[in-house]
């Protein structure tokens, strides 16, 4: 029978015991066994069940969280979301809007703006519904496009808003 307690590297961090075609690890008072054969001391990560893993620092378990998007709830073991978008701390750039997800946030275009990549970098771009045809002008109107979106001028001889010509 093989002793695997006399084995590199040890199978067991502080006691091993030989049995027959196996072994057992045993760990000091005031730790416990782990899975892998470690042994934690009684207030370790693994005992605190932190939701994304946590640090040990001068033997106090601080739980983590892994991006600057969450925080730690009120519990101190599982993540909450921080809303960027409603605390100022996202800033995006002109045409484009806030969006917040779980742990971070994105910009999207605004509403009558499309995303374009165009010389080697993204941007939103005014999008013309008078080409597109995804006006609502009125069929006797005439369409003109503005930044963002679109106003409607009934055309020579009729009258109304744009979107009702009579």
């Amino acid at each position: 029978d093989l002793n695997e307690c006399g084995l590199k590297p040890r199978p067991c961090e502080h006691r091993c015991m030989n049995t027959h075609g196996s072994y057992k690890c045993y760990c000091l008072n005031g730790y416990m066994l782990m899975p892998d054969g470690t042994c934690a001391s009684s207030r370790t990560c693994a005992m605190v069940n932190c939701q994304y893993g946590c640090e040990e620092v001068k033997g106090q378990v601080q739980c983590l969280c892994p991006s600057g998007g969450l925080q730690l709830g009120p519990n101190g073991r599982t993540c909450i979301d921080i809303d960027e978008c409603s605390t100022g701390k996202a800033v995006c750039s002109y045409n484009r809007r806030c969006v917040n997800t779980f742990g971070s946030f994105y910009c999207k275009c605004q509403l009558g703006y499309e995303l374009k990549y165009t010389s080697g970098r993204y941007s939103c771009a005014d999008v013309n519904e008078c080409v597109t045809n995804t006006h609502s002008c009125n069929l006797h109107a005439e369409c003109l496009n503005t930044q963002g979106s679109f106003q409607c001028k009934c055309k020579q001889g009729y009258r109304g808003s744009g979107f009702d010509c009579a």
